[in-house]
C-alpha cells in the first residue's frame, strides 16, 4: 500500500476511515516482526504506516469536530 493522500483520505467516511486504520495497524505488526527476523527489506514503510495511521486519525478528528 503506498502512501495515503489527504484528497483520498478525506472523500472516506467514517467506517473506511477505521478500516483503513486496522489494515495499517496490522500491516505494521506484521513489519516489525518482519524487521525483528531480519527479513525486512523496505525499512521506511514502517514509517509510513505510522503516518498514514495519524493522518487519517487527524482528518477523522477534524471531521468530528466540523459536525459539532
Amino acid at each position: 500500500m503506498a502512501q495515503m493522500k489527504v484528497a483520498d483520505i478525506r472523500a472516506m467516511s467514517p467506517d473506511q476511515m477505521d478500516d483503513a486504520v486496522a489494515g495499517l495497524k496490522k500491516e505494521r505488526f506484521n513489519l516489525r516482526f518482519q524487521r525483528a527476523t531480519g527479513q525486512l527489506e523496505n525499512t521506511s514503510r514502517l514509517r509510513e504506516a505510522r503516518r498514514d495511521i495519524a493522518r487519517i486519525k487527524t482528518i477523522a478528528a477534524q471531521k468530528r469536530d466540523a459536525k459539532k
